[in-house]
């Protein structure tokens, strides 16, 4: 690391000349090839799964995405010559766009079902040939456009679905803008320096500027869903600046000390650097442990997010050391430069004083910092994975506004049909499935039976639950479906019948995720150990690392859960209603929560692991290593609060639920774990911290995370004249 540090020092501009090339190269790359993001996922071997199979293959129509367009009057009804004269017309113009398979209107023949009673809100169903993550963006704007024209005093038309859903999307501008302000504003406290502060934001920028170039080639390779670009933002953003600040600090303690810049800059790449190296190392292998659940929707979510964190790992092992030659001693503040220009030393800050508490009193801080963990803990005991509807979405979206206007015209649950798929080989089927039908309505929360299609031995019945789709008692609708009625219809014939649509595949989903949960934590649990292992040279640091980091997983999802489950939170922010905890939500969360939380260790541990060897005083050793990282860590958490929660009131509930997650996330691994409960614990363990037994020394490789700093070579004398 030394070697490509002072090279990199050394020749400054040819790197950041480089660094531009690199990025306008993959912008340009970017912009020729396009990006062709993919949405889809597929669940092999479930009910919903194989329900849109059959759709696909026997009623094409039902297969694709179906979207709705309502309409509300505000006086008289819809019913009104000129209100169904203007409707008819545009629902006519929309029947004829590309990738529109067919409109029903409530003005045909058998439309008198999409009318409401009151005859003030009626709606128009859109099928589209495909799915929605398939459809181009122009053809759903099409649409929109065309419903939206429609609008007259006295007349509001929206538009809802997972089509026109997904055109409401956050500006990933506006949100990396805020968190980019939030974090210089932190890092010119931190700092007091202007130039220090640009340091760690123009590092993380070209870091993440250069990941999200990277993952439009990537979508051509790979499946990879529309919103990874702004969940690697919001990862890049966050441990990019940290990165950068680790070696910053680094770097000018070093000038303090009485080192030359260059040597500073070296000395810093070569420590914190090899601490950003493995850090971000155990942030994409944590990432990319999301491969081991066969989730083709997330894999490649996963694989983009990596390609974020490597080039923000490259910037701040590259790029800035080429920063720090071009600013020298100015990345000093004044009062710091004149302070080492008079050798007076800096007082004992308060993270001194903190570290003194801390080993005085480390049982009692132990205790009260894990009752603090469990307590917020304790409502992840009732987490429940699903997906919230546009029912949470912002009020001022169409989507919101159709949601609200069906619930109020036709029900909860007319939001959320299921799409019960049948296939028939007899006549034997056939009775069954009639027999099936006439019982449906009987069944607790199924509010309307209405039968589709029929089309070669295949039937669709649609049934619209009493709920909402993220309602936990239409979940048990679909339960009590699958485990009762359904089976009790196909008892003695071949009658074989699943249950589709939107809502049935998310409940399947959350289903899936469940039952590989645990096969995933113990798979970057059991990696993060064993790098630790190596790293550290100890079996007790790895393990204290493990429980800490499952500690604060737990309490971040008890506080997610109140917060959006509960609804404590969400609510009163505008961010939703109370709902379930989107599926997908606790592998992504949990990969980048213990990446972040091993950073922590790494950065922390490996200042006392430097301590210890050269002193062997354990009680030392942790002292020296808190004092010193506690600030840095403290500041770095609260930039990546800041980013996170830049990133969490752009509209989009699902982002908001990554970004509040993992603020809470890293607010409590580095306030509580990393600044209490850590050293308060290694401080009770003593030298058994670095105890590991000697055969096993013997086999593992060695790998010095933070080696020893180096004392500068002398000047070679210069060459004697003739």
């Amino acid at each position: 690391m030394s070697a490509i540090a002072r090279w990199c020092y050394r020749h400054r501009f040819v790197v950041i000349a480089a660094w531009v090339v690199v990025l306008v190269g993959l912008a340009g790359l970017a912009q020729a090839v396009k990006s062709n993001y993919d949405n889809s996922f597929s669940l092999p071997g479930t009910d919903s799964t194989t329900a849109q199979q059959l759709l696909a293959k026997a009623v094409p129509a039902q297969a694709g995405d179906s979207d709705t367009i309502v309409w509300q009057v505000s006086h008289g009804t819809v019913r009104d010559p000129a209100v169904t004269a203007r409707m008819t017309g545009v629902l006519k113009q929309i029947s004829t766009m590309p990738e529109v398979a067919a409109v029903a209107s409530p003005y045909g023949p058998h439309g008198a079902s999409r009318i409401s009673k009151d005859g003030r809100i009626a709606f128009a169903t859109v099928n589209f040939t495909k799915q929605s993550d398939s459809l181009a963006k122009a053809d759903i704007t099409r649409v929109i456009n065309a419903a939206e024209a429609a609008r007259a005093p006295g007349l509001n038309v929206q538009l809802g679905g997972d089509a026109i859903g997904s055109t409401e999307q956050s500006s990933l501008g506006f949100s990396s803008t805020v968190g980019v302000l939030a974090a210089a504003v932190v890092l010119f406290i931190a700092f007091g320096s202007l130039l220090a502060m640009l340091l760690p934001i123009v590092t993380a920028i070209a870091g993440v500027v250069g990941g999200l170039m990277a993952i439009a080639p990537l979508t051509h390779a790979m499946s990879v869903v529309n919103f990874a670009p702004i969940l690697g933002a919001l990862i890049g953003l966050g441990v990019g600046t940290d990165y950068a600040l680790f070696i910053v600090t680094r770097h000018r303690r070093g000038l303090q000390s009485g080192l030359t810049p260059e040597d500073a800059a070296v000395t810093a790449i070569n420590t914190s650097g090899r601490a950003v190296l493995f850090a971000g190392g155990t942030v994409c292998i944590a990432l990319l442990g999301i491969l081991v659940l066969g989730m083709g929707f997330l894999n490649g979510l996963a694989v983009a997010c990596v390609l974020t964190v490597v080039f923000t790992v490259l910037a701040a092992t590259t790029l800035l050391p080429a920063l720090l030659g071009v600013f020298g001693m100015r990345v000093l503040n004044r009062r710091q430069r004149r302070r080492l220009a008079t050798d007076t030393p800096a007082a004992a800050g308060v993270w001194a004083r903190w570290a003194g508490t801390v080993e005085r009193r480390p049982a009692v801080l132990a205790a009260l910092a894990a009752a603090v963990m469990v307590v917020l803990a304790i409502p992840v005991l009732s987490l429940r994975l699903g997906s919230s509807d546009q029912g949470n979405n912002p009020s001022s979206s169409t989507t919101r506004q159709a949601y609200d206007l069906l619930a109020q015209g036709f029900g909860s649950g007319f939001n959320g049909p299921l799409l019960l798929v049948a296939q028939t080989s007899s006549p034997a089927d056939v009775a069954a499935l009639k027999t099936l039908e006439a019982e449906l309505p009987r069944v607790t929360n199924v509010t309307r039976v209405t039968p589709v299609a029929s089309v070669n031995g295949t039937s669709v019945i649609q049934v619209t639950p009493g709920t909402s789709p993220e309602d936990k008692a239409t979940s048990d609708l679909i339960s009590n479906l699958r485990g009762n009625a359904i089976p009790a219809a196909e008892r003695g014939t071949t009658l074989h019948v699943y249950i589709g649509g939107i809502t049935a595949t998310f409940a399947d989903f959350a289903t899936v995720v469940t039952g590989k949960l645990p096969w995933f934590i113990l798979t970057i649990v059991g990696l993060s150990f064993l790098l630790l292992v190596v790293a550290f040279r100890s079996l007790l640091i790895p393990a204290t690392a493990a429980v800490m980091n499952l500690l604060a997983a737990a309490s971040a999802f008890g506080v997610l859960t109140a917060f959006f489950q509960w609804g404590w939170g969400s609510d009163p922010l505008g961010l939703g209603k109370a709902g379930p905890v989107e599926a997908f939500l606790p592998v992504v969360t949990l990969a980048i929560l213990f990446g972040l939380s091993m950073d922590y260790q790494v950065f922390l541990v490996s200042r006392m692991n430097e301590e210890w060897v050269h002193s062997r005083d354990s009680r030392r050793a942790i002292r020296t290593g808190q004092t010193e990282t506690a600030r840095v860590i403290t500041a770095a958490a609260t930039i990546m609060i800041c980013v996170f929660l830049a990133f969490s009131f752009g509209g989009q509930r699902d982002i908001a639920e990554f970004g509040i997650g993992l603020a809470a996330a890293v607010a409590l691994d580095a306030f509580i774990l990393r600044t209490v409960l850590v050293p308060a614990i290694m401080h009770l363990f003593g030298d058994a911290n670095w105890w590991l037994p000697r055969w096993l020394d013997r086999g593992l490789p060695h790998l010095a995370i933070e080696p020893p700093e180096e004392t500068p070579a002398p000047p070679a004398p210069e060459p004697a004249v003739r």
